[in-house]
Order: C-alpha cells, then sequence, then structure tokens
C-alpha cells in the first residue's frame, strides 16, 4: 500500500488531519489533499493553518488542498451571490502562501438543471471570478483545479477554461462524479479538456449515487482512462477520494492489481 500511496494524494478534512490523523499521515509519509469547509474556515486561525502548512513541509510531503463549495455558486447570475461565493473560495486560495500545495480543487458548479439557457452569461461570470482568485496566486506555483460534478458534457468546461486562458486554472476529472452524472463519453471528456487536465479525483460508485467506492468495486473505467492517459502522456495529481479509513488499504490494493500506476 505505501508504494501507491507514494504517488498520490489522499484526501482529508483538516479538522481531521489536525484533531486525530497528522501523527499517521507524517508517519506513513501520505501525501495530504486538505479540504476546508466554510465551517473549517471560521473556526480555525491563521496560525492554526500556518502550523499546520510548517509540519507538513517539514516532513517534506506534497499537499494539496480543496475549496469551499457547499452552496456556492462562483458564476451565480445574482452579482451578490457571486460576490459571496468568490470571497469565501479566496479564504481557501490564500492558504496557498502557507502550504505551498501543488493545486487548489475547487467548484465551478454548473448544472443544467439551475442555468437554465444561461451558459454565455455563467461563462462570462465564472472568468470575472476565476480570473480574481487566480490573482491572488501571485508568487505562488499553485493550480487551480476545477472539478466536474453535475456537468454532463464537457461544454461548459471547454468554454470557460479557453475564455480563461490561463495557466494558473486547470481542470480536475472527478471520476465519481463523472460515473453518476455525465451523459458523454468518457473519450470526449478527454479529447476537449486534455489540454487542461491538471487533477483527478479517484473513487468509484455503481453509477446511481456518489458512493465513493474504492477504485474498481464500481463501474468506472478505470483501465480505459489510465491507458488514454499514457497515449496523450499526461501525468495529472491525482487524489484518492476515500470517505472512509478502512477503504484506504482496498484502494491502494485495487489500483496496484489493475496495474494503474
Amino acid at each position: 500500500m505505501e508504494a501507491i500511496l507514494k504517488k498520490v494524494q489522499v484526501h482529508i478534512p483538516f479538522t481531521m488531519l489536525r484533531e486525530g490523523y497528522l501523527d499517521l499521515f507524517l508517519k506513513r509519509r501520505i501525501n495530504p489533499e486538505i479540504s476546508f469547509s466554510a465551517e473549517t474556515l471560521a473556526r480555525h486561525t491563521t496560525a492554526e493553518f500556518a502550523e499546520m502548512g510548517t509540519k507538513l513541509a517539514a516532513a517534506g510531503l506534497t499537499v494539496t488542498l480543496h475549496g469551499p463549495f457547499m452552496d456556492l455558486r462562483p458564476g451565480a447570475i445574482d452579482p451578490e451571490i457571486r460576490r459571496v461565493s468568490r470571497d469565501r473560495i479566496a479564504q481557501a486560495v490564500t492558504l496557498s502562501s502557507l502550504f505551498h500545495p501543488k493545486t487548489i480543487v475547487c467548484h465551478p458548479s454548473f448544472d443544467h438543471r439551475y442555468y437554465v439557457s444561461t451558459l454565455d452569461q455563467w461563462v462570462a461570470n465564472s472568468v470575472e471570478t476565476w480570473s480574481y482568485l487566480a490573482g491572488l496566486l501571485d508568487g505562488e506555483e499553485t493550480i487551480i483545479c476545477l472539478e466536474n460534478v453535475y456537468e454532463r458534457d464537457p461544454e461548459p468546461f471547454r468554454r470557460l477554461f479557453a475564455a480563461l486562458a490561463s495557466p494558473r486554472i486547470g481542470f480536475c476529472l472527478d471520476t465519481g462524479h463523472f460515473n453518476c452524472f455525465s451523459q458523454t463519453p468518457l473519450e470526449e471528456w478527454l479529447e476537449a479538456l486534455h489540454p487542461y487536465l491538471r487533477q483527478i479525483h479517484l473513487h468509484d460508485n455503481l453509477g446511481q449515487a456518489d458512493q465513493h467506492l474504492p477504485v474498481g468495486d464500481g463501474t468506472f473505467p478505470f483501465r480505459r482512462l489510465f491507458a488514454l492517459l499514457r497515449e496523450s502522456s499526461i501525468a495529472p495529481v491525482l487524489t484518492v477520494e476515500s470517505h472512509r479509513e478502512e477503504d484506504l488499504p482496498r484502494f491502494a490494493a485495487n489500483i496496484e492489481a489493475m496495474a494503474l500506476l
């Protein structure tokens, strides 16, 4: 398991890392992807975040972050909703100076059921939001990676990335979300977005719910995905999104058994 874990990030909320799992991550040299909810950002101080960043850096671990997303609409039509969403996400983005992460994963939150006939406006509003947030990364090598959730096809991302044209903004393919919500083949997503692909969230499901099963325990075509990555010479950051500690060994065992890495 250790050999696989050295090649990936492992999802963990900041509060869990600080209040019980830091020693385990340090001892086993597990690279964290640290998530921040609104409650976490409000509860903890800059000094506490800085202390964690210092400990991880001293251990030589690679860090990625995951920004808040609940209730947030960074491409909102209402400018006040957009402003609040931008400012909340900015709280996580500015932590880059304390953690020096490779990436910060965020949700652009396009949903065709919600933004009915407003894709053009959503793209324009999103460009404004993400351009501002990318500007907060001056002096850092961090990339903001925008993750798919309910998107049925890659078109909202393709249009957004083309309009942004920013080396500070990339795409995070979430395999579990794709398996639940996409109505477009994987090959079409990669054809449209491979120039922007910087990260992949690895988890599985049976196509009906976002179960966060170990890789290979559901129906997502992982072997096909990694074959396409090799064909295109793409090497994105990989994050194991296990929501249960007891599933982590099976994530690693399945990844090894399928010879994905």
